[in-house]
């Protein structure tokens, strides 16, 4: 089954991957603290808006709590930012996502995001027809396509990159590349999979 891009969050761990039929040429990659997906060096140019974008980015809130956001679009940065000025985690989704939409792409493609804490998890979506944001207590999956209204998932992953195997792993078509994360106190790890 294709369910396009999806991320799973759990308290102290989540992952994202992205899966695509049209812009295979991607994979995660480290700047710094942050993951960014970017065109790998044999991919076709293209002026697509939704290819390049940084999916997991760690934050520390005003009362010293590391979170990390994670999704896949140009709003995990203003979900991070939110994270960081001490909106509370479903404020911090809620907000980005109603405020960009849904993709204005040929599908409607719905924005997704999650938030996770070492001891608490936030998940959310937009789709043409609702905004949900959701804390969590397990791991929880949302995908942009099928899976379109968070569910429980089964994420059996120690380590970022566990978590990072496991969803590139998972039995959905197109994987193309993953990010895994675990919070534990203020230490975040993070790990990427790119299929190579």
């Amino acid at each position: 089954m294709y369910i396009g891009r999806f991320v799973v969050v759990g308290p102290g761990v989540g992952a994202y991957r992205v899966s695509s039929r049209s812009f295979p040429n991607r994979r995660v990659v480290a700047r710094g603290d942050t993951l960014t997906v970017a065109p790998t060096p044999d991919a076709p140019e293209t002026d697509n808006p939704y290819v390049s974008y940084n999916c997991l980015r760690p934050v520390e809130t005003p009362t010293g709590e590391t979170l990390v956001a994670l999704g896949n679009g140009s709003h995990v940065d203003p979900v991070a930012e939110k994270l960081e000025l001490g909106y509370p985690a479903r404020d911090a989704l809620a907000e980005p996502l109603l405020g960009l939409d849904y993709e204005k792409d040929d599908y409607d493609t719905p924005r997704i995001a999650g938030v996770v804490g070492d001891d608490s998890a936030s998940v959310g979506i937009v789709r043409r027809d609702a905004l949900l944001v959701k804390e969590v207590s397990a791991p929880t999956l949302v995908a942009t396509y099928e899976e379109d209204e968070p569910r429980p998932y089964e994420l059996d992953a120690e380590s970022a990159e566990e978590a990072a195997n496991a969803v590139y792993d998972a039995d959905f078509e197109h994987a193309v590349c993953a990010a895994g994360v675990t919070v534990d106190g203020d230490d975040v790890a993070t790990a990427t999979e790119n299929g190579e």
